[in-house]
């Protein structure tokens, strides 16, 4: 292989981690999960005995139990959960400077220079794997190719600390029988076409007539077409190299059902505010908003966005598009699960406004001013200081933060940098 990719995925890593803390947890089914409460109540990772009691990923919590009434669910804690991942992570960067996250319990590294100070590369990945089982008593299934797809799909195959290793000689034999899902970039949505052109497996798609595909699916068609044929020569990303992401937003599914425009506006102050902290944290501002709502039925009721006259990361201009976007909607009876706030179009802060014809920039400035000092209230003496009085008619409703680590967790886009939110 010209190039050693290593793809690592931490298997059910929430549940491991727990049982690394509580060694007595590994003697009963456990399972890592939400609140029911809050309406977040699913599965993000369960142990070995639960697995074998049927418990699944992403079902609910009250599923879960009918499988396995003795379940013991445990509620997730995401600062220790990203200490302990990045104590991982830094074994990897011991020996390469190349260690790409892949959300919180995934990373790419690569090891192809390594070769004149360590040897061979796939007997280090091996090593590596023994290392971190030995130090933190976590295992870890590591696929190993010549591209970053193919390395991921490795991991996949054997989740029970498994070391697979894909090159350009037995790919077909491997990788070519597998399910279409089994690729990266292939949901739920692409598959149901792929399937309609009778392609059901990597390797119908790998063989069919790449043309086809991409009249199917367009430039992404012929993205995963190259990708079933092994042709991804993405580069490993650098520690701590980080691309301008493509949107900053929140959203948030809510403890209770939504149902007037009173409660929406609430809820959507608070997305605002998060979103422009989420922006002045990353030094950008960003001129398109979004607004994205989701009904009890869990159907999106359509996003609406809006052009801003320039880029912004105030909280006040985002909450007067957002309320723009509200009454576009011509709402009559409202009942929303989940409310998302999201800008894009981003651009650096040059730390300055332009002024526009019509705007103040004296104005404009105090509001940067005040709203930086709420900003940092709240990080110095919690999010729950220095709020709107409104939003204390319904505690129970805002009462959250969309800046908690939790939202950070989820795993960033392939094609894309990593997401600020």
């Amino acid at each position: 292989m010209n190039r050693v990719i290593v793809h690592s995925d931490i298997n059910h890593c929430y549940a491991q981690l727990e049982e690394m803390r509580h060694p007595a947890l590994r003697r009963v089914p456990m399972a890592v999960g939400g609140s029911a409460e809050k309406r977040h109540g699913i599965i993000l990772a369960k142990n070995d005995l639960a697995k074998a009691a049927g418990v699944v990923t992403g079902e609910s919590l009250n599923e879960a139990r009918r499988k396995c009434p003795d379940l013991l669910i445990v509620r997730p804690d995401y600062e220790v959960y990203m200490d302990c991942t990045e104590q991982i992570k830094a074994v990897y960067r011991r020996y390469t400077d190349r260690v790409e996250s892949f959300g919180l319990d995934e990373a790419w590294f690569d090891l192809t220079g390594t070769r004149r100070l360590n040897g061979d590369p796939v007997a280090l990945a091996n090593r590596i794997q023994k290392e971190v089982y030995q130090r933190f008593g976590i295992r870890v299934s590591m696929g190993i190719s010549w591209n970053k797809v193919f390395a991921k799909l490795g991991s996949d195959l054997d989740k029970n600390m498994g070391f697979t290793v894909i090159t350009p000689e037995n790919y077909r034999r491997l990788v070519w029988p597998l399910p279409l899902e089994k690729l990266i970039m292939i949901g739920r949505r692409t598959q149901i076409k792929l399937n309609a052109m009778g392609l059901f497996t990597i390797g119908d798609l790998a063989l069919t007539d790449g043309v086809a595909v991409a009249r199917r699916l367009g430039k992404n068609g012929t993205m995963l077409w190259r990708y079933a044929r092994g042709f991804d020569a993405s580069p490993v990303l650098r520690s701590g190299y980080e691309e301008m992401p493509k949107s900053v937003g929140n959203s948030k599914t809510l403890v209770h059902d939504v149902t007037t425009l009173e409660q929406l506006h609430q809820v959507c102050r608070i997305l605002c505010e998060s979103t422009a902290a989420r922006l002045r944290a990353g030094r950008l501002r960003g001129r398109v908003v979004s607004l994205a709502l989701r009904g009890t039925d869990l159907r999106w009721k359509g996003s609406r966005q809006l052009r801003l006259p320039q880029p912004t990361d105030l909280a006040a201009d985002l909450y007067s598009a957002v309320q723009v976007l509200i009454a576009r909607q011509q709402l009559q009876h409202i009942s929303l699960r989940s409310v998302g706030v999201q800008v894009t179009d981003l651009v650096a802060d040059c730390g300055f406004d332009q002024p526009g014809l019509f705007s103040d920039p004296d104005s404009r400035q105090r509001q940067r001013s005040l709203e930086k000092a709420v900003s940092e209230i709240r990080s110095r003496y919690g999010s729950d200081k220095c709020r709107m009085a409104s939003l204390e008619t319904d505690p129970e409703l805002t009462d959250f933060d969309p800046l908690g680590r939790l939202h950070q967790v989820h795993p960033v886009g392939f094609l894309r940098g990593p997401s600020r939110g």
